[in-house]
């Protein structure tokens, strides 16, 4: 069995993103593999964990991938400042007597954007609305490579690492199956140190904001890494409630048109034409959202421009989201010109600092130690989602009243498919079948 069948078994998918099926990502030939390990998004440790607990993994598994898409260049890209990650990963290259190299970072946001980091390990610009393949690469996350590792030893997807920090009593990484509840995770961090509190599922500046009910019915999926509890009133929870109708006569009646947001856009200083200034001056003018909107389709949703860059407080980068949709539903989409780009000549002047910006964002008391021993938690009942990727949902191969085993596949599609396999992750019965696989031990 070859690399990508191993791969596709497994249900490997993106473990820091959207959750592109592995196997048919790696079904390429690049000049550089690249393996994500800045852990993009202030506050979260989950990657840095992996990468001090599972290095000679990760180097094994980056091994087998540079030899299936024929890199001739394989890069572990993690920030300078990650002393203990640098150690032991630089251990298991030499114990290993690997080719594998280390490429360091600043400890700038958003280090860990894709077009970011392609850019700062190849100089290579990719194209607006490109993905790395038109420069020569291919890039994974480190979690999603140690997966990779475990498939290569015939074991499925049925765990993850994630960082839960905030307004808990005892911020740790645990170590869940996949379809443990949120709240189980909470509560396997000491629980909630307040009363009332939402959640933001991923890091601070990207991550999506889960209150009220939805916080009982949300799991952990095959993408999730972190989830921060705070307080209903944060600004992070505060600023991303506001009705879109709102933020839009904000931007007509507040925009100074100072061009901040524009200046500190990672992909406008990637040399792509985006221009968040310009769409805030022109919807406040028109409710025609048609081809003149569609540079709004390259944006990363960094949150840099609402979140650090505007003087006013406004929300270029929620207004980006809705035009996309806008853009979405009249099917207009971004082609790029056939033509190189280049970085804008003031790009190092305009990185940000991530400890300003958690500074700025006021979740410094947030921060969390390096943490040595993740916590195992097995819950009695997992609710396992048939879509947690990019693609087709998984089709259900069992039944209610079945008896199933850890590992064991409950979900399936096909290898040519767009889509990845589900595996039980616990042993116990399963209770329904529907969007989600319920089993309880």
């Amino acid at each position: 069995m070859d690399l990508l069948e191993q791969i596709y078994n497994a249900g490997v998918v993106g473990a820091g993103g959207a959750g592109f099926p592995t196997h048919k990502k790696l079904n390429c030939k690049v000049q550089y593999f690249i393996i994500n390990a800045a852990e993009c998004e202030p506050l979260l440790q989950t990657d840095k964990y992996i990468m001090r607990n599972f290095s000679h993994e990760i180097i094994k598994a980056a091994e087998a991938v540079s030899a299936e898409v024929g890199a001739d260049k394989t890069v572990i890209a993690l920030k300078r400042k990650y002393i203990d990650e640098i150690e032991a990963l630089n251990k298991a290259i030499k114990d290993l007597n690997s080719k594998v190299k280390l490429h360091y970072l600043k400890s700038i946001y958003p280090a860990g954007d894709e077009h970011v980091l392609v850019n700062d390990v190849t100089k290579k610009v990719i194209p607006p609305g490109g993905i790395p393949l038109n420069v020569g690469a291919v890039v994974n996350n480190v979690g999603t490579v140690l997966n990779i590792y475990e498939a290569m030893n015939g074991l499925p997807v049925t765990e993850k690492y994630v960082s839960v920090l905030g307004e808990v009593n005892s911020p740790k990484i645990v170590k869940v199956p996949i379809g443990t509840s949120v709240l189980e995770c909470i509560k396997a961090a000491g629980g909630a140190s307040i009363k009332d509190f939402v959640i933001i599922m991923g890091g601070p500046m990207m991550g999506r904001l889960i209150s009220g009910d939805d916080i009982e019915k949300r799991t952990i999926t095959k993408t999730d890494g972190g989830i921060i509890v705070l307080p209903e009133n944060h600004y992070l929870v505060t600023q991303r409630q506001v009705p879109i109708e709102h933020l839009i006569n904000r931007a007509k009646s507040a925009c100074i048109q100072c061009s901040a947001c524009t200046e500190m856009c990672p992909r406008h200083l990637l040399g792509h034409p985006l221009r968040p200034h310009k769409i805030m001056r022109a919807i406040s003018t028109t409710d025609d959202y048609g081809e003149s909107f569609k540079e709004a389709l390259i944006c990363s949703e960094c949150g840099i421009c609402e979140m650090y860059a505007c003087p006013m407080g406004l929300s270029p980068r929620r207004i980006n989201v809705f035009l996309k949709g806008e853009l979405r539903k009249k099917g207009i989409k971004y082609s790029s010109e056939s033509k190189e780009y280049n970085t804008r000549d003031y790009m190092d002047y305009k990185q940000i600092d991530v400890s300003r910006l958690v500074g700025r964002l006021n979740v410094s008391r947030y921060t969390m130690k390096n943490i040595n021993e993740a916590e195992e938690y097995i819950p009695a009942e997992v609710s396992i989602p048939l879509k947690q990727h990019i693609g087709m949902t998984a089709n259900a191969v069992v039944n209610a009243g079945d008896t199933v085993t850890k590992g064991q596949l409950i979900a399936s599609v096909k290898y040519e498919d767009m889509g990845a396999n589900i595996h039980a992750s616990i042993d116990g019965i399963v209770i329904s079948v529907g969007e989600n696989i319920v089993i309880k031990s």
